[in-house]
């Protein structure tokens, strides 16, 4: 069995979307290009005719200097060395900015490839824009606003060290980090203070599909939904993004409907060409809505 690639630069990149379904043979594992490296994610076990056909389509490529294999079906996600370079880079750039990645020590590595879309977007829309940046991590959408000229961006995540990778990303970037306040806060016991540096002309909510004793999808994202024309200027944007495959795109359209329906539909931003679902419910959705002016 063989896989196709898309071109390979220096720029990191979901390379093979398998568990889009569109691909036969790939349902069970995504690939990402880390350069110099290749990360196999694998969501359930693979055997080793497939596997060994894995590496040798990625050993073929000219860039490609490692390959590794994370087993996201065991626990603690372990990392595995398979081939070439024994080290994993420290660091990534994607669409020119450069973002801190730590692979085997946690089951994510700092930045979600298949939300590259999502930092472009906002890189683009973000000059001397007030933004709030809503379950941050890592802060990348900070990184893509303040990139694009935003004034100021607020970034509120519970874990306090996913916002110091945040605030390192952006002095990666020889990005003013004044222009970036860091909340390690529970979202729902913030909405005041969140408020006091408000109102927003850009937020984005990327919060977890579901993170146990923190945050379930469906009963808390229409919490979060209620609070936005309080947060939002006249005419500001919502990005609103979510990631779990069981709901689709119109259980956010249809929580905007009844929680804020001041927002209205501007768009939805779709995935880079390697990122292929059989829908476009089953992936990552990513919708744009707009505050509508007060009267």
């Amino acid at each position: 069995m063989s896989f196709e690639f898309p071109a390979l630069d220096d720029q990191a990149q979901r390379v093979l979307h398998g568990r889009g379904g569109c691909i036969a043979g790939a349902e069970a594992f995504n690939i990402e290009w880390l350069p110099p490296i290749m990360l196999i994610v694998a969501y359930a076990p693979l055997a080793e005719k497939l596997l060994a056909d894995l590496l040798q389509d990625l050993t073929q490529q000219p860039l490609v200097k490692g390959v590794f294999l994370q087993q996201r079906d065991q626990a603690m996600a372990p990392v595995t060395h398979l081939w070439g370079q024994q080290q994993t880079p420290s660091e990534v750039t994607e669409l020119g900015l450069r973002y801190k990645v730590d692979i085997g020590k946690h089951q994510n590595f700092g930045l979600f490839l298949d939300m590259a879309k999502g930092r472009e977007w906002v890189k683009t829309h973000a000059q001397n824009k007030n933004v709030l940046n809503l379950f941050s991590y890592t802060c990348g959408f900070a990184v893509a606003a303040i990139a694009g000229g935003a004034q100021a961006v607020v970034n509120i995540d519970m874990s306090k060290a996913a916002l110091s990778v945040g605030r390192d990303n952006l002095r990666l970037n020889n990005l003013d980090d004044k222009k970036a306040r860091f909340f390690g806060h529970d979202l729902f016991k913030s909405w005041g203070k969140l408020r006091k540096h408000g109102p927003y002309d850009l937020l984005i909510a990327d919060p977890p599909s579901m993170q146990k004793g923190s945050f379930l999808v469906e009963k808390d994202y229409p919490r979060i939904i209620r609070q936005l024309p309080s947060l939002l200027k006249p005419e500001g944007i919502a990005m609103l993004c979510l990631n779990a495959p069981w709901l689709n795109r119109q259980f956010l359209i249809d929580a905007v409907a009844s929680e804020a329906p001041q927002l209205s539909l501007l768009s939805s931003l779709s995935p880079p060409p390697s990122i292929q679902e059989r829908s476009p419910d089953d992936g990552l959705k990513i919708l744009i809505f707009q505050n509508k002016a007060a009267e």
